[in-house]
């Protein structure tokens, strides 16, 4: 094992015997901004996907978006595509006089699976209201608005729009971007180390009170189902543990941060979802975080016949 490659950190235990394994990197930070552990890859650089949500919704305040409450927190949200996401969407579009045709967001179906059920029952088909980051691209949309920028080509990384969002990445993680890429969406993509993503957590967790990266934290915080869904595990995570706000990302990517400074971030390095959740508790609880959901949320069960027959289970060796 080379310094710097992934390591074991999670395992699948099916009847006694370990059947599938994961491998991934975690960092975790004090409250003072030193480092508590890294486990892993933490300085290559990789791509946060919608992990960078936060720190681009704070951008968009700094440009004068003018969005509070459920849907500043829309703003960041990979949404589950229930019918109060797609109405919040439809009220962010109606304050800058757009309808849904604007959005550019690479179209999809909703995410949460009675959601999609329904919805595909209804005759719905793919579009970019449904897909998980219409919120954001609608927030996108609004601020060039708001800014006289043009809408059209709004998803180019030269657009005023997208340069000033790649600075403020920058800035809240404390590192140049390391590559500029095009996310599943279709928006620009920064990527910076897993350590920058931690750093860029922190960063808003201690923003001071009414800064526009405090109150993208105090609407997540606020509303957490709007920023993931009312069945998701992030949005249980944040209403049961004071203080926290986390932001999940493709391929498996999960940062958070507390209200004292204390963050963390990981990537499960086959993108599987699985190993996320139990990962990212593991990290909470060696951060010195306590509270029940975390005991819940700390294994998965591993079925057979219906029945638990082992478990998914953190595997990581922290020293």
């Amino acid at each position: 094992m080379h310094a710097g490659d992934a390591v074991l950190v999670a395992e699948v235990v099916r009847s006694g015997l370990v059947e599938s394994r994961h491998r991934g990197s975690v960092v975790g930070l004090n409250a003072d901004g030193t480092a508590a552990f890294a486990v892993g890859a933490t300085e290559a650089p990789m791509y946060p996907r919608s992990s960078n949500k936060p720190a681009q919704a704070a951008a968009m305040l700094r440009l004068g978006l003018p969005l509070d409450g459920e849907l500043l927190a829309l703003a960041a949200a990979s949404h589950s595509g229930e019918p109060f996401h797609l109405d919040g969407v439809r009220r962010i579009l109606a304050l800058g006089g757009l309808d849904v045709p604007a959005l550019r967001n690479t179209p999809g179906y909703p995410i949460d699976p009675e959601t999609m059920v329904a919805y595909v029952r209804q005759g719905g088909e793919p579009s970019s209201l449904t897909a998980d980051c219409s919120g954001k691209h609608a927030a996108m949309l609004l601020t060039c608005v708001v800014n006289s920028w043009p809408t059209d080509g709004y998803l180019d990384p030269a657009h005023p729009l997208q340069a000033a969002i790649g600075a403020t990445v920058a800035e809240l993680a404390g590192e140049a971007v390391a590559r500029t890429g095009v996310d599943g969406c279709g928006a620009p993509l920064f990527a910076v180390t897993l350590t920058g993503l931690a750093r860029m957590f922190r960063s808003l967790a201690l923003a001071e009170p009414g800064t526009p990266e405090r109150r993208v934290v105090d609407a997540i915080q606020a509303h957490p189902e709007y920023t993931s869904g009312s069945t998701r595990d992030e949005a249980e995570l944040i209403g049961g543990v004071p203080g926290l706000f986390c932001k999940a990302g493709a391929e498996a990517v999960l940062a958070g941060a507390l209200d004292d400074g204390r963050a963390f971030a990981l990537k499960i390095d086959d993108g599987g979802f699985r190993a996320r959740t139990v990962v990212m508790v593991a990290a909470l609880q060696r951060l010195g975080v306590d509270a029940p959901v975390l005991d819940k949320l700390a294994t998965a069960p591993v079925l057979g016949g219906g029945v638990p027959v082992g478990d998914l289970r953190v595997a990581i060796d922290w020293n």
